[in-house]
């Protein structure tokens, strides 16, 4: 699991990830009205906000870090390859920016390190005799469902 780190989230400038610097230029933001609750403010204000970043093609990220990436968002994706990040859930428009760059944080950070390998255990004998065990208890149901024979 990724440790914390001290990330830098000033959209103007850019975002850093740990050793990764993402440019401001390929950060891409889109307002739009947010659905849901809160009346005639809802109907009036611009607040949701979809974050774009182009996940497949950006030059700041390496190689290994973005293969990572695609494979752990490949539902969000676009056939282009852009990453969409919606928010709607502040009302602040801000607010939602700063959350959609948050998660952008948090995606990228997880793809930084490659996952530990899954060490192959043999069950234990205890288990081994438990899930025999269920066998003949679903052996036992299923033989009293049947129709006595004469």
């Amino acid at each position: 699991m990724p440790q914390e780190t001290e990330n830098n989230l000033n959209p103007a400038e850019g975002l850093t990830v740990e050793q990764i610097f993402i440019p401001a230029s390929e950060l891409v933001f889109t307002t739009t009205r947010a659905s849901g609750p809160g009346g005639q403010f809802v109907n009036r204000t611009e607040s949701a906000v979809q974050l774009r970043f182009d996940a497949a093609h950006s030059p700041s990220l390496p190689e290994d870090v973005r293969q990572r990436l695609l494979a752990a968002v490949a539902t969000r994706l676009t056939a282009e390859g852009l990453l969409l990040i919606d928010v709607q859930k502040e009302r602040s428009q801000l607010r939602n920016k700063e959350l959609a760059l948050e998660k952008l944080v948090k995606l990228i950070a997880k793809s930084l390190h490659p996952p530990k390998k899954r060490i192959r255990t043999k069950p234990t004998a205890a288990s081994k005799e438990r899930r025999l065990q269920q066998k003949k208890r679903d052996s036992e149901i299923k033989k009293n469902r049947r129709k006595p024979t004469e």
